[in-house]
């Protein structure tokens, strides 16, 4: 009786993931069949190649690469060496990976509004064009999202019940992010403004929070910690994931970006594109061309301070595009397909339906569940600072996917409050 109370119980996460995992299998045998790795994608699918067969974290042998984060390569680098070089079983792997992301979001939402409204918001995280077209290319969006939204759910589960396990659940997801993409440390001051907050609201008590914030930090840096040991050996000055900020802040703040940007008005270049031309940004993975891009990058915001609103108002509009230009993409790689033509139709309409829902949610359940969805608050606020101040674009929106479709469960369990006050409770 208790095995079969546990199934019934467990049925609708396993449901979603084997519809979250459906549709991503569908779409890599269709959009993304024949899929080639290129541009980042090709990076990492490279240096996977090298790490196996050179034993060098190399995008070209012999020169050792600190511009890439490692987690998503050293995946890469596990799944050729059990099941070949072939990128078939790297987006495989994303397809569980995403499907596991969308049980988070049940998860999620089953704590917040019930059963019935969790099975209905994991399903719209299963079939939404915002989390599963990641899992068809080998970019590091997939992996990212997923410790994001472990970590997010981390740490609601410990301003619920303050227990060590989900302390360093967080800090392990956190460290796994940052080990993911650089920007992913931020998270450190998402955690010490929640705390803040938990304290000043008394959810909590001052030493519980500020101990257990202490742990989180050492258990971030053990994580972290190797691979910054090796960025110093390798560089020998002080890194903690990776390289590049430099080159994505002169690529972001230069004239070009705002006349004929063919990557769209405010949107990322690459150094060859910029102009006037950085004079000693020789190679994108040289720490030093690095500081020479922040350099460049910071001269030429002071040089430019009046186009400085503009620019960062388009950052926050391409955030919230549909699509933003990421050629890489299977859709784009295989237009002509009647598949591609589906999801592509599916992209421009589904996001501005989500975004609708979760503004309505982020408004309807602000009275009853503001505490408990105050890291939910806080990830978006990092995530939009972020885009800002980098770039604002449809793949940097990839980590707050799934808390939009949270907060879109959230708009239909204040509507259903609304229409049938009485049931709420049964929701």
């Amino acid at each position: 009786m208790l095995l079969m109370a546990r199934l019934r119980s467990s049925f609708p996460a396993l449901a979603i993931f084997c519809l979250a995992l459906l549709v991503r299998l569908v779409y890599n045998m269709t959009v993304a069949h024949g899929y080639i790795p290129e541009f980042d994608a090709g990076f990492y699918h490279h240096i996977a190649e090298n790490l196996l067969q050179q034993h060098c974290y190399c995008v070209a042998v012999p020169v050792n690469a600190t511009d890439r984060a490692p987690l998503w390569p050293l995946i890469l680098t596990a799944i050729y060496f059990v099941a070949g070089v072939h990128n078939t079983y790297a987006r495989l792997f994303l397809c569980f990976l995403g499907a596991g992301t969308c049980v988070l979001v049940y998860f999620f939402a089953r704590e917040l509004f019930g059963k019935r409204i969790a099975f209905f918001t994991g399903s719209i995280a299963a079939i939404y064009t915002g989390l599963f077209i990641y899992d068809g290319w080998l970019y590091s969006e997939s992996v990212y999202t997923f410790t994001v939204t472990a970590a997010c759910y981390s740490l609601f589960k410990l301003q619920r019940a303050w227990q060590k396990r989900w302390i360093v659940a967080g800090g392990l997801f956190i460290g796994l992010a940052s080990l993911t993409r650089p920007n992913g440390l931020f998270m450190l001051g998402l955690v010490a403004v929640w705390a803040i907050i938990v304290v000043l609201a008394k959810l909590q008590s001052w030493r519980k929070v500020f101990w257990s914030f202490v742990l989180l930090v050492l258990v971030v840096l053990a994580v972290v910690a190797p691979w910054t040991v090796r960025n110093y050996q390798v560089v020998h000055t002080f890194v903690p994931v990776a390289t590049g900020s430099g080159a994505v802040l002169a690529g972001s703040y230069n004239d070009t970006t705002l006349e004929k940007n063919v990557m769209g008005l405010g949107m990322w270049i690459p150094r060859g594109s910029i102009k006037p031309r950085p004079v000693n940004m020789h190679s994108c993975c040289d720490s030093e061309a690095d500081k020479e891009g922040a350099a460049y990058a910071l001269h030429w915001i002071r040089a430019n301070l009046s186009k400085m609103p503009y620019l960062l108002s388009l950052h926050f509009i391409n955030m919230w595009t549909p699509y933003t230009s990421e050629e890489g993409l299977p859709v784009r790689e295989f237009p002509t397909r009647l598949s591609s033509k589906i999801v592509w139709a599916m992209m421009q309409i589904m996001p501005v339906v989500v975004f609708i829902l979760a503004a309505l949610g982020l408004l309807g359940t602000w009275r009853r569940l503001r505490k408990d969805l105050l890291v939910i608050y806080l990830m978006l606020l990092l995530t939009i600072l972020v885009n800002v101040v980098f770039y604002g674009s449809m793949r940097f929106r990839a980590p707050v996917e799934p808390l939009l479709v949270l907060l879109a469960g959230g708009s239909i369990w204040w509507m259903a409050g609304r229409l049938y006050p009485f049931k709420r409770a049964m929701l």
